[in-house]
């Protein structure tokens, strides 16, 4: 997948319709892509091997996700599990979360033991699968084969509909069953190669946070099944959900599934400075215009380095951080307030409301009317709270 970059001369984030690609050319510097300096209309998809324009909207009167069923067998490693109780195991209807009845199940009730060297008890068998509209793999044993019955189980969920979700080397699990044939998916990064080794019609990235592969979703190592989950959330009950759920778990509200699973610099040393109080200050003032230039100077760094810094501790280039973080700020609007759509353009820094319906398309996938008219309720959910 291209990326196109540009000269220090084009700088400017805010968007005002301007869809020209003039001016862009690719920086030739140390041998490093430093991001992309202008605002040109090539988004990156938010989701790996995905078109841009997807449907993320739920079916109008359909079904929503109400119920979750996490499947383990013996070696499950416990922090993923944790990842998916944590996400859909918890009541946070008075934030204004709706609720999941949500299961942790196994081929037969009674102990199943953990990679860690303690037992889990379950109560629920395989049957707990049937009522799921959400069936969670968290991360299995690599080297054991995947028990027949719990193979059978996930295609059958998956034949009638049921979104299938793995975090970490879940997505092992997913492959035996017969799921990631033919399908964008990914996997811990270490573990990658194998994956497509073992299943070699498997379209495995090993470099992006998640692959949403409707109706099959798979995830990283660990924390990315965070993501992910938060992903699905936002795409079934909107961003307001998603983003109470995340403050609730002290997480970032979203990070692309197309971002780098892993970066140069993960957790900088305590002492050295980070991007962190520019990104705050960054989405405290969205509505502003923003240049590399200007950012860099606001931390005292070259354009060149700031661009590299940020890749290095976001995953990203400024120009599509900023952007997303300006999409997820006009879905908040669009859920929670009446105002006109050129209104929210303006807010969140878009200029226009022509620019706001390019770039929601591109990020998500419909139209700002579209997705008020699918999450405004959350404006009447708000107020019974």
């Amino acid at each position: 997948m291209s990326v196109a970059v540009a000269t220090d001369h084009m700088v400017e984030f805010q968007d005002h319709g301007r869809h020209g690609d003039q001016g862009q050319e690719e920086y030739e510097g140390d041998g490093d892509v430093h991001g992309r300096y202008s605002a040109c209309i090539e988004i990156l998809p938010p989701v790996a091997e995905m078109p841009c324009i997807v449907d993320i909207l739920p079916t109008l009167g359909g079904a929503m996700l109400t119920n979750v069923a996490a499947v383990v067998f013996d070696g499950v490693a416990p922090f993923e599990l944790g990842v998916l109780c944590e996400a859909w195991g918890i009541d946070r209807r008075p934030q204004g979360v709706p609720y999941t009845d949500f299961a942790v199940c196994s081929e037969r009730p009674g102990k199943v033991a953990t990679s860690m060297g303690f037992d889990l008890e379950v109560h629920h068998g395989l049957e707990r699968i049937e009522a799921a509209d959400l069936v969670a793999v968290p991360a299995m044993p690599r080297d054991k084969p995947v028990p027949l019955a719990v193979v059978d189980a996930l295609q059958a969920a998956h034949e009638r509909g049921a979104r299938i979700m793995s975090v970490c080397v879940g997505a092992f699990t997913l492959g035996a069953a017969g799921l990631l044939d033919g399908r964008p998916c990914t996997t811990h990064w270490l573990y990658s190669d194998e994956l497509a080794e073992r299943f070699p019609l498997a379209k495995v990235d090993p470099g992006v946070l998640y692959v949403d592969s409707d109706p099959v979703i798979t995830s990283a190592g660990s924390a990315a099944g965070l993501d992910a989950c938060l992903h699905l959330m936002r795409k079934e009950w909107g961003a307001r959900a998603a983003n109470m759920a995340a403050r609730r778990m002290v997480v970032p509200p979203q990070r692309d599934g197309g971002q780098a699973q892993y970066l140069r610099t993960p957790v900088p040393p305590s002492e050295a400075e980070t991007l962190n109080p520019l990104l705050t200050w960054i989405v405290e003032h969205l509505g502003q215009r923003h240049s590399v230039q200007e950012l860099a100077e606001r931390v005292h760094m070259s354009a060149r380095t700031f661009a590299r810094r940020f890749r290095d501790e976001t995953g990203t280039t400024p120009h599509q951080w900023i952007t997303q973080q300006r999409v997820q700020r006009a879905e908040e609007l669009l859920e929670r307030t009446e105002l006109p759509v050129d209104q929210i353009a303006s807010e969140v820094g878009f200029g226009n409301a022509a620019s706001l319906r390019h770039h929601f398309g591109q990020i998500r996938g419909t139209s700002p009317q579209s997705y008020r008219q699918t999450f405004g309720r959350a404006q009447e959910s708000e107020a019974k709270h």
